[in-house]
Parts: C-alpha cells; structure tokens; sequence
C-alpha cells in the first residue's frame, strides 16, 4: 500500500470518533501508535501470520503477569528514567542520587522501623554472607533529613524475591526504615543473588528472538521519599557481578556502584553481635527539593500489596 492508501485508511478509523466523547488524549496516544503501527507493518512486510503470532503473544504474557519484565527488558523503563532525568535537569535539578527502574517486584505495606532494621529471617544465614548497609538522606544542600522514609527490597540467595515465592516468609528482605533526626538509615541483610528471567516465560520467548539473554546482576532496591522533597527510585549494584554492565533491563548506572568492604576487625565484629567476617556498604541518598512546574516523581503504576 502507499502511504496515501495508509492514511486514508486512518483518516476513515479516526472519522468514527465522537467529537463529544472519550479523552482527547487518549485520541492522540491510540491514533499515533495505530500510525506507526501501520506504517511499520507496510514498511517491514509483516504477513497476517506473523501479526497474529505477535497478538497471541501479548495475550500470553498477559496471562504470566510478564508486561513489567517486558517492559524492562525492551529498555522502555530505563527510557522513561532518562526522560525523567531530562526534565528535571531542564528545572535546574543537577547532581542527586540518579534514578533507576522499580521493576515489577515490590510490594507495599512492609514492616516499618526507626533508623534499623534485619531484611533477613534467617534461613539463609549458613549460605549467605551477611552485609550492613548504612548512610544517611540528604537534601540537595547536603542537610540531612530526619524523618525520611527507606524502602528497601531485593532477592534472596535464589534470586527469588518474597510473595511472589510463597516459600518465603512474609516480607522476607523487605523493609521500611524511617531515618533518625540527624537522617541516618541503616539495615542489615544477606548480599543477594542475581537472576534471570522466568525460564519458558513471555520475557524469555521475546529476549531470546531478538538476540538476547535475560540475566540481572544482584542489586538492592530502594524508594527514598520525604515531605518536600521528589520521591527517589533506585537500586544498588555491587562491582563484582559478571552481569554488571551487561543487565537485560539496562538498570546499571554510574554512581549506583558503592564500595563493599570486608570487614575483619575483630572488636568490629563484635559490636555487630556476630562472630565471622561481615561486608559494609556506606551509600548516602541525596534527594532534590520539589519544584513546581514538572512531573511528579512519584509514578502511578500497578503494584502488589500484601495482606499479611
């Protein structure tokens, strides 16, 4: 078809639309992609054949639960990060702790806890290796914030993460800490494991077409929010991971890579109340004051929400 042909084709879809009706925005959004989609179809050839493999596709991955892995994995979470990042640059924002992807595994309503918490239950403990991480929530003129809020989730030594593996116990590795009044933070946990994405699944299927695997080194999660300042989405990697700048979903970034120390001082390890060798990670968050005039840093999305 020309592109004529294809055009007139849109103009006929879009000529049904009620003036008065539906969001005008919606119009936009769903009018441009039937466009592209369109125009690519003609462009690359794509046979009916191959059109309704991609929809029973979709419809599969809708079934796994997979469209956030998928969308992590196609880079399109990372590139709405980056556009995030844009914005607030434009709004004089400079410096920060940078933002990386949520991904589709947290789960709100974790247990709560002043300045500490243990992420662990203790049923890895003779597999794991135990590391405290600490620091404190800082303001963008390096003032600490008291009262900030800390959640931290991530993986265990299966690269399982808790409610979506029922094996685990409720809120295993996941916590909520608010800092002290001089902002420090402070938890103690098990390093986790990297992983992949589900073997057989929707994410595997699509990675695997286009050439690619589907691995994630080991990282920590956090959101990191205050009154008054713009809400903090991220995650830690940790240097010695062979996926580290190699992740499926794109999360690794410059400035999200802190030191772990091993830690062999024996009174050290004492005062922990531990008997072996431990890690440490010190990592301060800075957070930007909120503006007025852009986005909210808080993203609306689907989550999961224990009920334990």
């Amino acid at each position: 078809m020309t592109i004529a042909q294809i055009d007139g084709l849109l103009q006929k879809i879009e000529s049904t639309e009620k003036i008065e009706a539906g969001s005008e925005r919606a119009k936009a959004i769903v009018n441009r992609i039937l466009r592209d989609l369109f125009y690519t179809i003609e462009d690359l050839d794509i046979q009916p054949d191959e059109v309704w493999t991609a929809v029973n596709f979709l419809t599969q991955a809708g079934k796994n639960e997979e469209y956030g892995l998928i969308a992590a994995g196609l880079g399109l979470e990372h590139f709405l990060d980056l556009r995030m990042d844009e914005e607030e640059e434009k709004a004089g924002m400079i410096g920060g702790t940078p933002r990386t992807i949520e991904g589709p595994l947290y789960v709100a309503g974790a247990p709560k806890s002043k300045c500490f918490a243990r992420l662990d239950d203790g049923t890895e403990i003779e597999q794991g290796e135990i590391f405290f991480m600490q620091g404190k929530v800082l303001d963008d003129n390096n003032n600490p914030v008291p009262n900030a809020i800390v959640e931290v989730w991530h993986a265990n030594l299966k690269g399982n993460y808790s409610y979506f593996d029922q094996s685990q116990s409720d809120f295993n590795l996941r916590r909520t800490i608010e800092t002290d009044e001089n902002g420090n933070y402070q938890f103690r946990s098990i390093l986790p494991s990297g992983y992949g994405v589900p073997p057989g699944g929707s994410t595997e299927t699509l990675l695997h077409a286009v050439g690619r695997h589907g691995n994630r080194p080991s990282h920590v999660h956090f959101f990191v929010s205050a009154p008054g300042c713009r809400k903090l989405t991220t995650q830690i990697n940790f240097a010695n991971d062979p996926y580290l700048w190699d992740d499926f979903a794109f999360a690794t970034r410059e400035g999200l890579i802190p030191d772990l120390v091993v830690i062999t001082d024996a009174e050290k390890i004492k005062e922990k109340g531990l008997d072996t060798p431990f890690s440490s990670i010190d990592f301060d968050f800075t957070l930007h004051k909120e503006v007025e005039g852009i986005h909210d840093a808080e993203v609306e999305r689907l989550r999961a929400e224990s009920i334990a």
